[in-house]
């Protein structure tokens, strides 16, 4: 293989590396947001040391619950209802656990997160 050739196959090797790796680094996710949407989106495309969903079907109006944490202790709790997405931040672990356990979850977020785990704003 001639010399030009390996540098084109090195120049679309590397064009094709940096544009498929733009997930954002979860450490550097803003303490504050612009938005909802700027949120849910910088929160989707992160990488997340732990993500998990819960499985919510015998819920009434919670749809789907999501849980992101980079440091294993706290992180984002997205309740996804058929009207919208409700995301909460610093979430611990621990209620996140006890949230998947739940008898009721709608009781469950009622009573243990609803208020108390709002994302922040700038």
């Amino acid at each position: 293989m001639n010399k030009k050739i390996k540098g084109l196959l090195i120049i679309g090797f590397l064009a094709l590396f940096f544009t498929s790796c733009n997930a954002q680094v979860c450490d550097s996710l803003p303490n504050k947001f612009d938005s909802y949407q700027v949120a849910l989106k910088l929160i989707n495309s992160s990488k997340f040391n732990l993500s998990e969903e819960c499985n919510t079907s015998k819920s009434s109006w919670i749809k789907n619950a999501e849980f992101y944490s980079c440091d294993l202790n706290v992180g984002f709790l997205l309740i996804k209802t058929s009207k919208k997405t409700y995301i909460h931040s610093n979430v611990p672990l621990k209620i996140w656990s006890e949230f998947k356990k739940a008898d009721s979850y709608g009781s469950f977020y009622a009573s243990k997160i609803k208020g108390k785990y709002q994302l922040k704003l700038n």
